[in-house]
C-alpha cells in the first residue's frame, strides 16, 4: 500500500553553506534528519575539499534540481602553481614537484585567455563521470588510468583576484623531505553547469610548464541563488536543536525558501486567468499567440517559464515554448 504524502512536509529550497570535510551526500543526510524528511536532494555535487554554495529541495522542490543543476555557477579559487597532485587539489599525493620561482602578471593573463569563452575541456579524472558503468574516481582509486574525452564548456570569467604570492612547499620523499617554490594565485570563475575547476587549473600549470592544483575553492553562485543567502549546516543544527530543548515537537523553523520563491527566483512568469487555472491543474497548457507570444519567447528564450494561478502568487508549474505553443512541462500536484 503505498505511504500516504506528508501534508506537513517542508517543501522548498534550502540553500546551505557547506563545510569543508564534507560529501554533498553528507549534507543531504544531515537536512533530512534535521527537516524531518526524507525527500530531500540537492543540485550540483561539491568535492569534500570544497565549500559555500550547496542547493538541496526539499519535497517538491526536488523537481526543479534539474534546472538548478543545469545553471551557471561562480567560484572563488585558490590555486598553486609548481606541483600536481593525482585528484588535482591538495586532498591527493603529489605526483610531480618542479616547482615554480616567479610568475608575472603577463605569464599568468597569457595562460588564462585561451581558457576563456567556449573552449573544450577534458574533465578531472577524479570526477563522478561513469566510464564503463563506474564512477571516473572510483576506477582512478584502483590504480585504473582513466582518459575522459573533452566537452564543451563556457568559461564566462576567469581572472585574477589580488597578486601571486610566492611561498614554498615542503615535499615529502622516501629519503627526505625539501621545499620548493611555488605560487599561489587567487581566481575568479564564473562558468557552465559541468565545468570543473580543478582541471582548469591542471591546463594553466601545463601552460606554464609548471604543474599546478587547487587549494582552496569556494562556490559563490549557482544561477540566483548567491553565498549571501545560504546558510552554514552549524547554523542549521542549532536551530533544530534549541527548537527541541524547547520542548516543541513539530519540524524546527529551517530557513527554507518556499516553492513559489524559488520558482519565481529562477523564471520569467505566466500568469493565468480562473479558466486556464483549472485546466493547467490537469496538464493542459494555456494558448498564447501573437505579440503576447513573442513577448513570453523574448524573456524565456529555450529556458521554462513559471505558471502561475489567477491568484497571481502561487505557482502551478513550469511551461517553455515549443515552435509556436506553450507546452507543460511539469505540475506542481
Amino acid at each position: 500500500m503505498a505511504r500516504k504524502a506528508d501534508p506537513t512536509a517542508p517543501s522548498g529550497i534550502l540553500i546551505v553553506d557547506k563545510p569543508a570535510g564534507m560529501t554533498s551526500h553528507d549534507v543531504v543526510a544531515r537536512v533530512r534528519r534535521l527537516a524531518r524528511t526524507r525527500k530531500v536532494g540537492h543540485a550540483g555535487t561539491l568535492d569534500p575539499m570544497a565549500t559555500g554554495v550547496l542547493i538541496l529541495g526539499l519535497g517538491k522542490a526536488t523537481r526543479l534540481l534539474t534546472w538548478i543543476t543545469g545553471e551557471t555557477k561562480a567560484y572563488l579559487a585558490t590555486m598553486r602553481l609548481g606541483a600536481t597532485t593525482a585528484t588535482e587539489d591538495a586532498e591527493g599525493d603529489i605526483t610531480s614537484a618542479r616547482g615554480c620561482a616567479a610568475l608575472s602578471d603577463a605569464e599568468l593573463e597569457a595562460a588564462l585567455a585561451p581558457l576563456r569563452g567556449d573552449i573544450m575541456q577534458v574533465p578531472s579524472s577524479v570526477s563522478a563521470i561513469k566510464v564503463d558503468g563506474k564512477r571516473a574516481h572510483a576506477l582512478v582509486r584502483e590504480g585504473v588510468e582513466v582518459e575522459l574525452p573533452a566537452r564543451p564548456v563556457h568559461i564566462g570569467c576567469l581572472a585574477s583576484s589580488g597578486e601571486p604570492r610566492q611561498t614554498t612547499m615542503t615535499i615529502n620523499e622516501a629519503d627526505a623531505a625539501r621545499d620548493i617554490p611555488v605560487v599561489d594565485c587567487d581566481l575568479v570563475v564564473d562558468c557552465s553547469s559541468g565545468t570543473y575547476v580543478r582541471a582548469l587549473a591542471r591546463d594553466i600549470g601545463e601552460h606554464l610548464g609548471v604543474g599546478a592544483h587547487l587549494t582552496a575553492l569556494r562556490r559563490i553562485r549557482v544561477g540566483a541563488f548567491a553565498l549571501d543567502e545560504a546558510h552554514p549546516l552549524a547554523d542549521l543544527e542549532e536551530i533544530a536543536r534549541t527548537h527541541e530543548e524547547s520542548g516543541a515537537t513539530d519540524r524546527p523553523p529551517l530557513p527554507i525558501m518556499p516553492l513559489n520563491d524559488a520558482v519565481r527566483a529562477m523564471f520569467p512568469e505566466l500568469v493565468l486567468n480562473e479558466r486556464e487555472t483549472e485546466l493547467f491543474a490537469h496538464g493542459q497548457a494555456p494558448r498564447r499567440q501573437g505579440g503576447e507570444l513573442e513577448a513570453l519567447r523574448e524573456q524565456a528564450g529555450e529556458e521554462p517559464i513559471a505558471v502561475i494561478a489567477a491568484d497571481g502568487v502561487t505557482v502551478m508549474g513550469l511551461a517553455h515554448i515549443v515552435n509556436d505553443a506553450v507546452k507543460t512541462i511539469l505540475v506542481f500536484s
